[in-house]
């Protein structure tokens, strides 16, 4: 018997979680109906839908913007982790010196490090980006180290008793070995980086989601709120399989490992 194709795999793939998604959809909206639930308590999702398609273009604007705030987020903090994994993986010293400080980074909360960075950078994009950058620098840098310290020690003792240098040892085995793990921590930061970008936003400024739902929790639009959530959780989603796509063309060896 022939297999299915590789696109009605997926899509039985994912038909679980949809079918579960629709099923939890239809009791939220029973569940309003039959106790009639004011709207400022708990809007249907059927009311949700409306205000959605109602506020479609002004969510777009708010969407655009921080959206703006994740992407370049996102390449700072990738940037930074990873160059702070290379760091960690190659010197002993800077582990040491380094590694309690890149874990000590993530024990301050957003919501406090936020109005710090308003402060010294003003109400306008920079500490946004700064806040995405810190949220998603986090698990860049230590999949990445731990994929660089994770090379087969076989590999490297082959390429040093042909000469290798440091630098080719790095770049020959050590990087491809660390792609899967950057592309994983990748995944996670980038699932985090619109909630990032959101956080930010309640500390200031004139466009962005967080100030979309900071303005409609004050009109008590709760139905636009949810519109909110509800774009967060799909935009993040889609950042998600995004990255992982990627993964899958620039390091393909190690799914096919996998799958096999």
């Amino acid at each position: 018997m022939a297999e299915p194709p590789n696109a009605v795999r997926r899509a039985l793939h994912v038909l679980p979680a949809v079918a579960v998604l629709a099923a939890c959809v239809g009791a939220w909206e029973a569940w309003v109906r039959l106790r009639d639930t004011p709207d400022y308590v708990l809007p249907a999702p059927s009311q949700v839908w409306r205000a959605f398609v109602d506020q479609r273009g002004i969510v777009g604007g708010h969407l655009a913007t921080t959206l703006l705030e994740s992407a370049l987020g996102l390449v700072v903090g990738t940037a930074a982790g990873i160059a702070v994994a290379v760091a960690l993986a190659g010197s002993p010293l800077l582990r040491r010196v380094l590694g309690p400080i890149v874990v000590a980074s993530q024990t301050i909360p957003v919501m406090v490090l936020a109005p710090l960075l308003v402060l010294g950078f003003g109400y306008g994009l920079t500490p946004k980006v700064v806040v995405v950058a810190l949220v998603t620098f986090f698990p860049v840098a230590i999949a990445t180290a731990g994929g660089l310290t994770g090379a087969r020690p076989d590999h490297v003792e082959l390429i040093a008793s042909m000469g290798a240098t440091n630098a080719t040892t790095l770049t020959k085995v050590r990087v491809p070995s660390a792609l899967p793990h950057l592309f994983d921590g990748l995944r996670i930061a980038a699932a985090y980086t619109v909630a990032g970008a959101v956080i930010a936003e309640y500390t200031g400024g004139s466009s962005g989601l967080g100030i979309y739902i900071d303005r409609s929790r004050a009109a008590f639009r709760v139905d636009q709120v949810f519109v909110a959530v509800a774009v967060i959780a799909l935009v993040s989603t889609a950042l998600f399989l995004i990255v992982g796509g990627l993964a899958r063309v620039v390091c393909p060896w190690a799914y096919r490992r996998t799958e096999s």
